[in-house]
């Protein structure tokens, strides 16, 4: 099944989405990854292997929480990866004006 029909893009915006979309989920896996191993140096007790669980976990919520390819709310999206440093409008290069303005204004909020 391919990634849905994004109404009033062009083909090639959607591309661009797709592409920083998952340029941005990778930075997200990278960050987490890193996390891992540094968490998993202190791993000695039982407490502690408990709470890299809790935190992969958590971890694994937020991402796929964050990562929703879906039309209704691509733009949310777009804009909450620029807040959270995931993604950069540059990235986005390619989309229409209105829909850039739209992503960088709910960005700063």
């Amino acid at each position: 099944m391919g990634d849905p029909v994004l109404e009033g893009w062009t083909d090639t915006e959607q591309a661009i989405a797709r592409q920083a979309f998952d340029h941005a989920y990778a930075r997200s896996i990278e960050q987490l990854v890193l996390a891992v191993r540094t968490r998993s140096e202190s791993l000695d007790t039982a407490e502690t292997i408990w709470a890299l669980h809790d935190f992969l976990s958590i971890e694994r919520h937020t991402i796929e929480g964050r990562f929703d390819f879906r039309p209704e709310g691509i733009l949310f999206v777009f804009a909450r990866l620029v807040k959270d440093n995931l993604l950069q409008l540059d990235e986005l290069a390619g989309l229409d004006a209105d829909k850039l303005s739209k992503i960088g204004a709910m960005a700063r909020f």
